[in-house]
């Protein structure tokens, strides 16, 4: 039990670990994506031609990211032998929806499994085979069944029903809509929440009206404030690098960069680095920062008809001044937020060398 206790206290070092690795992902791919939506002039990712083939290689990059973290938190726990189940894991979160939430529950359980099966006691001729076949393949099939038979189901039935909730609502209070929705997508940037939210809205705006061979201006009103606060999280994100330059690591100003140009073309996992390193000093703000600008989406009278976000779709928004504003005023209050809750690099450098590691890891934030 006590090398469980320390594991967890020391849960945010194997995070950041898993940070470390991930942000080349989340910058090769992310802006390699951004880049062929803009290039593209479709408000969507393209899907033919040379821009499809790039495009190609951006998702490659942004479906590695939450395979990467999981892995890398297991490596930080048991060194090889977690590896491949948090892996394996992290793929399996991805694949059930959990986003990296899961990916970060799959790596932290793999990485605690793979510890005390190393600990087995096996004779000397059987060592080899234990590291290199039992433990992965017993850790694998763990980890892979507690994810799709315990964490899957209440994920399937909470998408389910979010979805109902959603829809019953309708559109009868649009700044309270605005608000829920742009609560729900700076959640979990790309997670199971946040795809209820996305999917309600490009539901709502690919109803065609027969009349008109449009949406209709409260479809497209969902919409806006759906696209406006999916591309918040990154930019609030990059922002706050910008203006709290002395209380981000240097591996979190490059992800920042690289999270603006994201936040432009509405690719809400940019913000995912530092959602994953910091949950409690990111996800509350930017659940905030998201309401606000859903609210002020539909309060401005802001009307999407694209099945997309972000700033890249402004030139065929109702009211594109209003959109816009809203997606500003959600960035800003969530870099200030999100600054305001962190303190100082230096500072914290300097506990570091005050304080044992084991009173240091006693702030963590998950776990």
């Amino acid at each position: 039990m006590s090398d469980l206790i320390t594991i967890l206290r020391g849960a945010k070092k194997h995070v950041m670990t898993g940070v470390s690795y991930m942000i080349p992902f989340a910058v090769a791919g992310g802006v390699t994506l951004a880049v062929c939506v803009m290039l593209g002039g479709q408000n969507a990712v393209p899907s033919e031609g040379v821009l499809g083939l790039i495009a190609q290689v951006g998702i490659a990059g942004l479906t590695l990211m939450v395979p990467v973290l999981a892995g890398y938190i297991a490596y930080s726990i048991a060194d090889r032998a977690g590896i491949a189940p948090g892996f394996i894991g992290g793929y399996i979160a991805n694949t059930i929806g959990a986003g990296f939430l899961g990916g970060l529950f799959a790596g932290l359980l793999a990485g605690i499994l793979a510890f005390y099966l190393k600990r087995v006691k096996v004779p000397a001729a059987m060592s080899s085979v234990v590291s290199i076949f039992i433990i992965p393949l017993v850790d694998t099939l763990l980890v892979c069944c507690v994810m799709l038979f315990v964490v899957g189901t209440p994920i399937a039935a909470m998408m389910s029903a979010l979805t109902d909730w959603l829809n019953n609502m309708g559109t009868g209070n649009a700044v309270l809509l605005g608000i829920i929705l742009g609560a729900m997508d700076c959640t979990d940037m790309g997670g199971p929440i946040g795809k209820v939210a996305y999917t309600f809205g490009v539901t709502m705006v690919g109803t065609i009206e027969a009349s008109t061979g449009l949406p209709s201006f409260s479809a497209m009103q969902v919409m806006a404030a759906v696209g406006a606060s999916c591309a918040i999280p990154p930019l609030a994100c990059g922002l706050s690098t910008l203006l709290f330059r002395d209380r981000y690591t240097d591996d979190e100003k490059e992800a920042g960069k690289a999270a603006l140009v994201m936040g432009v073309v509405s690719i809400s996992e940019g913000a995912i680095p530092f959602a994953a390193n910091s949950p409690l000093r990111t996800i509350p703000q930017l659940m905030v920062a998201g309401g606000l600008g859903g609210a002020l989406a539909m309060l401005l009278g802001a009307g999407n008809p694209a099945p997309w976000g972000g700033l890249i779709v402004a030139p065929i928004v109702t009211n594109p001044f209003g959109y816009c504003l809203a997606i500003a005023a959600g960035a800003v209050v969530g870099a200030l937020l999100m600054g305001i809750s962190r303190k100082a690099i230096a500072a914290k450098t300097e506990m570091v060398g005050e304080d044992d590691d084991d009173d240091l890891d006693l702030d963590i934030e998950i776990g």
